[in-house]
């Protein structure tokens, strides 16, 4: 067998265990995705840093989080209805132009262009301005990219899709933190932050090759029953709300990494580019769970497999809280994204799965106020905590609820404790 031979039969078995892959459009959606979540994690890292350095208080970090939690909570249900009624492609252009706009507003307030008269209190609040218009853009990008998906993916495809595209995400989750952590340290916040939008530009290139889908919810029933009907669809199916419940107090109480300059600074002592690793370890880690998954599928018990992988997630926490080791700090957070890897997996499975196509947007949109915004609830809950009770206390306390929580989920949902993907239909 010659080397083309060998190449062929490689790409012949490789697309076989990986059969969502054959489609080159969904290949496209995922750089796009890897893209766009690259930048926008860069330019949070970024964000969070020169917010600390410009204040040094602990709060102003959790009013970050907050600036993007209060539209993801107040305009994700509008936006999923809206998402639901336009063409897909369409909104995720909208938004990354958005997103441009929004990076370079930040460019220029962090730029040595921008008038020296402002003050420090005063910069920092239209930083947070620009996050609060980055976080109204999120429910409209975040619906749209979902619904994409499940218009490119074949229904048998879903498992291995979501392992896929889970492995996008923090594929971009890593190298975003990482890059940001190197411009800092060698090019400056100001440079960091205008290559986030050439970044974010570039995203246009993928898109182009995604074509035009057709709008699956036609008719035009009132905005608010069409938002009720969401909601209600997910309170009526057990699984996916104890799902996503599950990972929003998890997320609320366990979220360390907004936390992390201050770590940085006060208890591990290391430089920008430490910085960068640490915050980048959780996704390192959820990079290699996900290459995993992708050729072993997770097949018995998901939902037993999620509640173990949450409490492996929230003990990896508690560690990290108390660790003044960097190599261990490193090491908890590198397995707390790989615990988190697996339920993310199980949960966006549940989640594509059971959603029908006509209420893929709304879905999402819930999904988004339950799931997505925690993270940033979580990093102002983070700010607040240690503030009050001081940083490692904060983090300690945070990991201790989280393992709470698991444990009512698990004695008051039995149906996401027992699930598996054989008995999805009974949803």
């Amino acid at each position: 067998m010659n080397v083309v031979q060998t190449f062929q039969s490689a790409k012949k078995s490789f697309f076989s265990k990986n059969p969502s892959l054959q489609s080159i459009e969904f290949r496209r959606l995922l750089l796009l995705r890897i893209g766009v979540i690259f930048a926008l994690n860069m330019q949070a890292t970024i964000l969070y840093y020169w917010v600390y350095q410009l204040t040094n208080n602990k709060l102003s970090l959790g009013f970050v989080g907050l600036a993007e939690v209060i539209p993801a909570i107040g305009c994700s249900l509008f936006a999923g209805h809206f998402v639901d009624l336009n063409e897909k492609k369409k909104m995720v252009s909208y938004a990354l132009i958005g997103y441009i706009i929004t990076a370079v507003g930040l460019f220029l307030l962090s730029s040595s262009y921008f008038p020296i008269i402002v003050s420090v209190t005063l910069k920092v609040w239209m930083v947070y301005g620009l996050v609060f218009v980055g976080g109204v853009l999120r429910t409209f990008f975040v619906p749209a990219m979902f619904s994409l998906f499940g218009l490119i993916v074949p229904r048998a495809h879903y498992p291995n899709g979501t392992s896929w595209s889970s492995m996008a995400w923090q594929i971009g989750a890593v190298l975003g933190p990482l890059v940001a952590g190197i411009f800092i340290g060698c090019f400056g916040i100001e440079t960091g932050l205008l290559w986030v939008g050439i970044f974010l530009l570039l995203m246009f290139i993928p898109l182009m090759g995604i074509s035009k889908k057709p709008i699956v919810k036609k008719e035009k029933e009132p905005m608010l029953e069409s938002i009720r009907e969401g909601i209600k669809f997910v309170f009526k199916t057990p699984t996916l709300l104890g799902a996503q419940l599950l990972d929003m107090f998890s997320v609320l109480f366990g979220g360390a990494v907004a936390l992390l300059p201050v770590y940085q600074k006060e208890i591990l002592h290391v430089d920008e580019m430490g910085f960068g690793i640490l915050r980048a370890a959780p996704g390192i880690g959820a990079i290699f769970t996900f290459a995993i998954l992708a050729f072993l599928p997770l097949q018995r018990q998901p939902g037993k497999k999620l509640f173990l992988c949450v409490t492996g997630f929230a003990v990896s926490i508690i560690i990290f809280g108390i660790s003044t080791n960097f190599i261990l700090s490193f090491l908890m957070l590198l397995c707390s994204g790989m615990f988190d890897a697996v339920s993310v997996v199980i949960r966006s499975t549940i989640l594509q799965l059971v959603t029908p196509d006509a209420m893929r947007g709304r879905v999402s949109a819930v999904n988004t106020i339950f799931v997505s915004s925690s993270n940033e609830f979580g990093d102002f809950e983070s700010g607040v905590m240690a503030n009050w009770l001081g940083t490692v206390r904060a983090v300690v306390t945070g990991g201790v609820l989280t393992l709470g929580v698991i444990a009512f989920t698990y004695a008051k949902v039995p149906k996401l404790r027992n699930f598996s993907f054989e008995t999805k239909s009974e949803e």
